[in-house]
């Protein structure tokens, strides 16, 4: 806790003569008589006086602690330690505690330098002293300046406090501020050096750990700039305002906003006033409620509090001060006058409320306690030495800054518990209270203790919340405030930097398409694997819809059931032609290939069922080969029908039998020849390169196409193109037929069915390179289903019509062409 050079807040500057053997006595249980403790507050540094009981109180701590160590026979056995009380206040004060330390020489006749000098308050001041007792290795110990700066030894080498450093303070703040989640804050500061220095600490750390400062307004006594104060805390963003003051600014600072009707707003206050009831007052009550902040850990003192309480007049007769400080607390008088109550000196102190009468909690206290056994334990440690040298330290004990060096290697426990050790900045472990302002429905103010900071534990046990603890919140929140400038970017989004704001003050933009981030605030998206795609809110990647053609959809559904269609019909046509086998319609168009025809058709509509459903391995070899293989089959009996007809033809003419040449054998081979062909065409095609499923990711984006690879696409198109030259040829022939003298002539048929058979497939092909995904594979069916279709309706629905609903047709004196003429 300190104050700068236009606010000083202590009072007392307290030096301890280290005492060359038992000759050398001196205790001085009095203040000085022409001293005064006192609180300059103003503009200039020392522009105003007014008497400061807490500073009282650690002067008398001072004489408790010492009057304690004296009564001690094991710490400073033959020894007796002395003290004198400066008033700190002003510069001559300043000089003069200085100078005597330096070449003092004390009203009891001891000729030794004051070896050691305690205080001050205030940073500001300790700083002025340091640097006139630095050159001269003098150590000072500080019970309350906790300005980081001091902890330079560049600078101020002798510098020693039991108080923690505000670097320590600043880093329990900034993980305040991130266990809660406040990235966006305002600061009100003065200028003096404990507030400027620690505020702008705070501003750097806070900034490593992406917390920003939305405003850093300065606060003077003068109040000049305070409607200006007032009109930033009403615009502000920032729900969160960090209060880093001295106690005597905060009690101004807070005398004037209570005028002003600020709400929502969460305090955070510094160790120097957070754990000062008295600034409560009746107005500011609903202001501080839920406050918190850190503050010095309590301490057990046993006799301090009775001791501190026991004060009076009578004690100190040649005290102007106490009786000063008395006239102050019952409001009385010494003097007898008409407009005050006379003192008589005998008034109960535990009657009066002030910081000097509050001994329920001891923090700063302690830290004073602390500061006195040190000098007392260096000290002792000096009586320890042997021969010139201490076997603790290995250090010289006989050198002018002997208590210096000592006090540098001190590592003790006092009385009360409190541990004692310097790191090498001459800063003292850090633990902090973290308290919380809770006012009670009778208007009593609570400090209650809802976690700490230790800064001798592990990095991510120094701060931890107390569990099961009740919070209050400021802003009469019921829940944890909000405070950020720019609500964190979800995932699905990437947080990005605007140069023209502070960091926390970023833009969120959505990931684009086929990326995603996973994370809060993630600074990129991430790009999904080849097999996945983001989700609808794109924060993590999902695997990609499968797409083929299956049973269940309404195209696959629709396709199988034209397919089955064609396969009923195929067979019903058998079983027509079976049960009519002896009739001259079925006997006249070769029934063999006719029926060999037919079961070629049949399976021509069930392979088409193989390019429905989930590609496999199998099925990619089996769709492409049957198709193939069944084609030619159904074609080579076209073609072996066409033959028959264009034979018939010819033997019918005088002096030619060609039927002999084209008979029942070699119908049959060579439908088989002519089937082969592809056959072997199909094994080498499955054997160099076969067709396998493949998981097209090009065409789409969001989805995986399921298909068959070609494997080899020169055997591909060698199955088509061998179909396609089978089915050019079968309609050449069938063309030249058309024309022959029969009444039924089959080659019509034949050259219509070929006719759609080659549209159909001449179509196909550049539907099939163009459809994307299962309607690739639709397409493909459709053309599969549609020439099969063609074939069957084409060469034999005429026959079947004549077999059901002709039967007179059915005869051979009509196929013939002999039939009489119709009359009419």
């Amino acid at each position: 806790m300190a104050a700068g050079p236009d606010v000083c807040l202590s009072g007392w500057l307290t030096s301890i003569p280290q005492l060359a053997g038992a000759m050398c006595h001196v205790v001085d249980h009095s203040i000085h008589q022409q001293q005064q403790v006192l609180s300059c507050v103003g503009s200039g540094p020392f522009s105003a006086k007014r008497l400061n009981d807490r500073e009282l109180k650690f002067a008398r701590i001072v004489m408790f602690t010492v009057e304690e160590i004296n009564r001690d026979t094991k710490l400073l056995p033959g020894l007796s330690l002395g003290y004198r009380l400066y008033n700190g206040c002003g510069e001559e004060d300043q000089i003069r505690a200085a100078v005597e330390a330096v070449n003092g020489e004390d009203s009891k006749g001891c000729a030794d330098q004051i070896q050691a000098l305690l205080g001050h308050s205030a940073s500001g001041v300790s700083k002025a002293i340091n640097i006139i007792l630095s050159p001269l290795s003098i150590p000072q110990v500080s019970h309350l300046s906790t300005c980081a700066c001091l902890g330079d030894k560049r600078h101020f080498p002798t510098f020693f406090r039991t108080v923690p450093s505000d670097r320590f303070q600043v880093i329990g703040l900034v993980q305040l501020m991130k266990y809660f989640d406040w990235r966006w804050v305002g600061i009100i500061y003065t200028t003096g050096l404990y507030s400027a220095e620690g505020t702008t600490a705070f501003a750097k750390e806070a900034e490593k750990e992406g917390i920003c400062v939305e405003y850093r307004l300065p606060h003077s006594d003068t109040n000049v700039k305070f409607p200006a104060i007032v009109e930033a805390l009403r615009k502000s963003s920032s729900k969160v305002v960090l209060l880093f003051l001295p106690l005597s600014s905060t009690q101004s600072f807070l005398s004037n906003i209570e005028k002003y009707n600020i709400t929502g707003k969460q305090w955070v206050g510094s160790e120097a006033w957070i754990t000062q009831t008295d600034l409560a007052s009746d107005g500011r009550k609903s202001l501080l409620q839920g406050a918190m902040g850190f503050a010095l850990p309590e301490a057990s003192i046993p006799g301090l509090g009775e001791f501190l309480l026991s004060l009076k007049p009578s004690g100190e007769p040649q005290s102007a001060i106490v009786k000063d400080f008395w006239e102050s607390f019952f409001d009385c008088s010494f003097s007898p006058s008409n407009t005050s109550a006379t003192c008589t000196g005998t008034e109960d102190l535990s009657t009066v409320s002030s910081d000097y009468t509050d001994v329920t909690h001891f923090r700063p206290e302690n830290n004073v306690y602390k500061a006195v056994y040190l000098v007392a334990h260096a000290i002792h440690a000096l009586l320890q030495c042997h021969n010139g040298s201490n076997p603790t330290t290995g250090k010289s004990c006989v050198t002018k800054d002997q208590v210096l060096e000592h006090i540098r290697y001190m590592n003790f426990t006092t009385q009360s518990g409190a541990k004692v050790l310097f790191d090498e900045n001459g800063d003292s472990v850090a633990q902090y209270d973290l308290v919380n302002w809770q006012i009670k429905d009778d208007g009593s103010v609570e400090i209650v203790n809802i976690g700490k900071f230790d800064s001798s534990l592990p990095e991510r046990e120094k701060f931890k919340l107390e569990d099961n603890t009740r919070i209050v919140w400021g802003g009469n929140s019921m829940q944890v405030p909000r405070s950020v400038c720019r609500e964190p970017c979800l995932p699905g989004t990437r947080k990005a930097i605007n140069k023209h704001k502070p960091v926390c003050c970023f833009d969120c933009f959505e990931c684009p398409e086929g990326t995603i981030s996973n994370e809060t605030n993630s600074p990129d998206c991430l790009i999904c694997p080849p097999e996945l795609w983001p989700n609808e809110k794109k924060d993590q990647c999902l695997p990609k819809p499968t797409e083929y053609l299956s049973y269940k959809e309404i195209m696959g559904a629709l396709l199988t059931g034209i397919g089955c269609v064609g396969i009923f019909l195929s067979l019903l046509t058998s079983i027509i032609f079976l049960t009519h086998k002896e009739t001259p319609i079925v006997k006249a168009n070769n029934s063999e290939l006719s029926f060999l025809l037919l079961f070629s058709l049949t399976l021509c509509f069930l392979c088409s069922l193989t390019f429905i459903g989930r590609p496999s391995e199998w099925s990619c070899m089996l769709r492409h080969t049957a198709f193939g293989i069944t084609f030619v089959l159904c074609i080579s009996c076209v073609l072996g029908k066409t033959i028959v007809v264009l034979m018939a033809f010819r033997a019918t003419l005088p002096g030619r039998n060609m039927m002999k040449w084209f008979g029942p054998v070699q119908q049959r081979l060579s439908v088989l020849s002519l089937t082969l062909v592809q056959v072997v065409i199909c094994v080498v095609w499955l054997t160099i390169n076969p067709p396998l499923p493949r998981m097209n990711m090009k065409y789409y984006k969001d989805k995986i196409i399921l298909e068959c690879a070609l494997g080899s696409a020169v055997g591909f198109w060698a199955v088509l193109g061998y179909i396609g030259l089978l089915a050019l040829l079968c309609f050449i022939l069938a063309f030249f037929a058309r024309k022959l003298p029969d009444s039924f002539n089959e080659a019509k048929l034949i050259t219509f069915s070929m006719l759609i058979f080659c549209a159909v497939w001449i179509t196909f092909i550049p539907a099939y390179v163009s459809s994307p995904g299962k309607f690739t594979v639709a397409v493909e069916i459709f053309a599969i289903l549609a020439s099969s279709f063609g074939l069957l309706i084409c060469i034999f629905v005429p026959k079947c019509y004549i077999i059901l609903f002709r039967p007179e047709q059915n005869s051979k004196r009509h196929l013939m062409g002999k039939t009489p003429p119709r009359t009419h």
